[in-house]
């Protein structure tokens, strides 16, 4: 697919990508992470709503990681103390497990100027993975074309998704790169970046 050409006179993408991400960062935590509640009260100017956003439970390896942790420590509990403790400690493991598993969901969102994902134990909306629309280049469902640079991986699969990978370009506005993520509705996500599905 051919890359988008910039006019003469546009600014520098990288100058106009940082405005952006800035912009999207007000956008974003105007709403709390639970985005169907609206914004928050605390905002004075009511933002304009997300174009798209999903949340993205832990993925399968993780989740059976976690469950691998919990189990590990009753086992060994058992095995020291005896399994009396172990069925003691059983409701912490299980509940600090189940919190494990809440707090690493993630939030992929899609806002005016950007795209991110959120972490819901961070608790600092858009706290890595923003990517100006300015960057964007292609969105396809995959696999990408061969000619694409190697897809970064945000999430793990679930049912009822569908893999896309999206294009753009690194922050200095140069480099490329990819990365992929499962969505519930890849036509809404292209939508929102207003880049058609490949």
């Amino acid at each position: 697919m051919a890359r988008r050409q910039r006019r003469e006179n546009d600014e520098p993408p990288a100058v106009r990508a940082a405005r952006d991400r800035e912009r999207h960062l007000g956008q974003v935590t105007s709403y709390g992470f639970l985005a169907r509640r609206g914004p928050k009260r605390s905002v004075t100017v009511v933002p304009r709503p997300l174009r798209y956003w999903q949340y993205n439970p832990v993925s399968p390896g993780v989740a059976l990681a976690t469950v691998a942790a919990v189990v590990v420590w009753l086992v060994a509990l058992g095995l020291i103390s005896g399994w009396s403790e172990a069925r003691g400690e059983a409701p912490l493991a299980v509940g600090l497990g189940a919190l494990v598993l809440v707090l690493a969901t993630s939030r992929f969102t899609v806002s005016d100027h950007a795209l991110s994902t959120d972490i819901a134990g961070l608790r600092q909306t858009s706290s890595f993975g923003v990517v100006p629309l300015v960057l964007l280049e292609d969105v396809v469902v995959a696999p990408a074309p061969a000619d694409w640079p190697r897809a970064q991986r945000r999430g793990g699969w679930w049912p009822g998704r569908t893999r896309v990978v999206v294009r753009h370009l690194d922050s200095d506005g140069v480099a490329d790169k990819a990365f992929s993520v499962w969505v519930r509705d890849p036509e809404a996500l292209a939508e929102a970046v207003d880049r058609p599905l490949g």
